[in-house]
This record gives structure tokens, C-alpha cells and sequence, in this order.
């Protein structure tokens, strides 16, 4: 009995030995979660139940326990490194099946996309056309390669101040080539066609015989697109005509073999007063073609690609999944784990909201396992095996004595 017993500790000591060991291995392993020994004591029972003054059996493993504390968050500088500061998981695909991780060193295929060394593809909500996020949905995250595509340029926006003591140009009538007809201009603006190619819109500005009014006539490459506009303004100098600042121009038809290019010009905001010319704003909303530039991601973990032509493409969000017990999750090896029964049904959702951590992106959520402790457990381990060792070793000694009498 009393062998059996010292038995039963000297292999409770030895399964220590083996989590100490393997977390002291795992010291330095992205998004590893050290495990602790947990132990129950063993007691020999009767058909009444246990023994009166019955004494201990010995002791058994109960649980190997993994502890899922937050570990130190580590930067990198590299995009696709990727840190969960807070509650949740990475959710990941491996050749269909759901499994999920803390270590968040995500790498790009050859077809684009981002799984971990071991291939499984990391999951994200797809982006939806109103610029939301299709929640409802998984989908493999793919980084796109190609270029941007071009926006053709439907509004260009002017604030300027026009000086309030001007007069009207002494030649006449105006021409875009003869400085002396008019009194100011914004230059060249680059616009853009549905082919991404680049056209100079510029408006130039001509004062009136009449006080505060001024007419405004629209170039693009030279071309008059549309009938000079009257801009009209307050004896306070603030824009009065047209009343919501817009002046439609006549549709350009490019060279380039673009659509015809259809542009209004936004005024509002603009005024008269002072003795100089000056021009705050000279906005518009397309570009051309872009090439990818980089690939971000923010704390929401929506990852973005971003264009050298200022365009950037939402490509998904990052999905996080919480499980109820996290301590029942069974390991898969390569940092990674699966759903059992234990851990109850998995709770996907967007990180920053609700319960689910942030995105950390140029980061590494690093090992939570604490060396010192480990040795110091080590030694516990070891002089716990040595005093098992030893109680067999004394009870070989009685029962030998035993043998002895005569």
C-alpha cells in the first residue's frame, strides 16, 4: 500500500517535472500560454462509501491547465504581425476546419493570402459596398496585388478671397491668353477622367462695372466648358449667387477616349474683401491609378491597402472569437487550439467592441511564461520526486526488517 502510494507521488512529480519543462521550452514562443500540474489526493473506498480513519491512497493528475493571461506585446515594425490585446482569439481555417490562435505572425501565400507557418488562413468579415462589414460571414483574408483603379473627378471644390477693391480689366473683351482681361486666376488643377488620365481645369476671374459682382469662366485644357457664371456678393464680402455655391460646367469630352467628364465647381465658403487675391482651397475628388503602397491595420482590425494615389481599400476586418472556458479548448500543437465541449460554443465578433480586444498591428503577443517561477517550480518538483524516492526507499527498509524477525 505505502509503495503504491509513494508511487503515485513520484509519478505526480515526474508529470510536474514535464509542464515545467515544456514551459521553460516554450519561453520564447509567440503567443504561448504556460500550463500548470493541478493534482487531487486519492482515498480507498468501501460500498459504505470512504473508510473510517481511512488515510490517503496517494495523488493523481486531475488537470494540466492552461493559463490564458495577456502576455507582454512586443513590437516589430512588420505589418502583418498581429497582437490581441485583451480578450479573444485569431480565428483561423485549416483546409476548412475552425481553429484558433494568440500568435498572431501572419505571413502571405502565393496566391495572397494571410495564413500562419503552418498554412492556416487567417478569417475575416468581407466588406460590404456602404463601407460596413459583413458580420455574419467568414471569409480567407486576401491581400490584393493590383493596381488601384482610377476615379474620375466629379466636384472641385474653390475657397478664395477676392479683393474687395478691384476693378474691371481695361481690355476686353476676356481671353484666357491675354493676362490683361482678367483680374485673377487659380492656375492649373489637375482633374481626372474615367481613365485616370490628368486634365488642367482653371477658372479665371474677371471684376465687373458693378460693385461686389464678379464673373468667373471655366477652362479644362484650354476648352470653355460652359458660359461664364456671376458671382455676387454681400456689402459684407460673403458669397450671395449663386445661392448654394455650385456652378454646373458643360461636360468635357476627353481626347483619351474617356467618358465625357461632367464636373461642378463648389464655390460656397468663398468671399470678397481686402486688397489681394488669395486662394485657399483647391480640392477634387478623383485620381488616377494607384500602385499598393502598403497594407495596414487598425485597432477595429480592419486591414487596409493603401494606394500612392492616395486611395485606401478596406479588405475585411479581422474576426476575434471568445469561448465561455477558454481553459477547455484542446491544444492542436503550433499555437494553436480547437473547440471541444468543455469550452462551450465559440462567440465570434469585430475586435474593440463589446468584450473582444484591440488589434495591436506591428506587434507580437509574446510567451506568458515567467522563467523564474519555472525553475523555481523546477526545484519544488524535483525535491518533491526526491522525498517519494526516499519513502520507498524507507518502506523497502521496514518491510525488509519485517522479513528479518524471527
Amino acid at each position: 500500500m505505502a509503495f503504491n502510494t509513494s508511487l503515485s507521488g513520484i509519478n505526480a512529480a515526474n508529470a510536474d517535472l514535464n509542464v515545467t519543462s515544456n514551459n521553460i521550452a516554450n519561453v520564447n514562443t509567440t503567443g504561448f500560454k504556460e500550463s500548470r500540474a493541478e493534482f487531487a489526493d486519492m482515498f480507498q473506498s468501501t460500498s459504505y462509501g470512504l473508510a473510517r480513519n481511512a488515510v490517503g491512497s496517494g495523488v493523481r493528475v486531475s488537470n494540466v491547465a492552461q493559463q490564458f493571461s495577456q502576455g507582454n506585446i512586443d513590437p516589430t515594425g512588420r505589418s502583418l504581425d498581429l497582437a490581441v490585446s485583451g480578450e479573444g482569439f485569431f480565428t483561423m481555417s485549416m483546409n476548412g476546419a475552425r481553429m484558433y490562435t494568440r500568435a498572431g505572425n501572419f505571413q502571405t501565400d502565393a496566391n495572397g493570402y494571410v495564413t500562419n507557418p503552418q498554412g492556416a488562413r487567417l478569417q475575416v468579415f468581407a466588406p460590404n459596398a456602404n463601407g460596413t462589414f459583413n458580420v455574419g460571414q467568414l471569409t480567407d483574408l486576401q491581400l490584393l496585388t493590383t493596381d488601384s483603379a482610377p476615379k474620375q473627378t466629379t466636384t472641385v471644390n474653390l475657397g478664395f478671397t477676392l479683393p474687395g477693391n478691384a476693378t474691371a480689366p481695361t481690355t476686353t473683351p476676356f481671353d484666357p491668353t491675354d493676362a490683361n482681361s482678367y483680374n485673377h486666376s487659380t492656375g492649373g488643377i489637375n482633374v481626372y477622367d474615367s481613365l485616370g488620365v490628368s486634365h488642367t481645369q482653371t477658372s479665371y476671374f474677371v471684376k465687373t462695372d458693378n460693385a461686389n459682382e464678379w464673373q468667373v469662366y471655366n477652362y479644362v485644357d484650354g476648352t470653355a466648358v460652359g458660359t461664364p457664371t456671376t458671382l455676387q456678393f454681400s456689402d459684407a464680402g460673403a458669397l450671395t449667387s449663386p445661392a448654394n455655391g455650385i456652378i454646373a460646367m458643360d461636360p468635357f469630352t476627353p481626347s483619351t477616349g474617356a467618358g465625357v467628364l461632367s464636373m461642378s465647381l463648389d464655390v460656397s465658403g468663398s468671399t470678397q474683401y481686402g486688397e489681394a487675391f488669395a486662394l485657399r482651397d483647391t480640392r477634387q475628388d478623383g485620381y488616377a491609378s494607384g500602385k499598393l503602397n502598403e497594407i495596414s491595420i487598425d485597432a477595429s482590425g480592419v486591414v487596409y491597402a493603401r494606394y500612392s494615389n492616395g486611395a485606401d481599400k478596406a479588405l475585411g476586418q479581422v474576426a476575434l472569437t471568445t469561448f465561455v472556458n477558454p481553459q477547455g479548448l484542446q491544444s492542436q500543437g503550433n499555437n494553436m487550439w480547437a473547440e471541444s465541449y468543455s469550452s462551450g460554443n465559440p462567440r465570434t465578433g469585430a475586435p474593440d467592441t463589446s468584450d473582444f480586444g484591440q488589434i495591436e498591428s506591428g506587434s507580437l503577443e509574446s510567451s506568458t511564461v515567467d522563467l523564474t517561477e519555472q525553475l523555481v517550480n523546477m526545484i519544488v518538483a524535483q525535491r518533491n520526486f526526491q522525498a517519494n524516492a526516499q519513502m520507498i526507499s524507507t518502506q523497502d527498509q521496514v518491510t525488509q526488517t519485517v522479513i528479518n524477525i524471527r
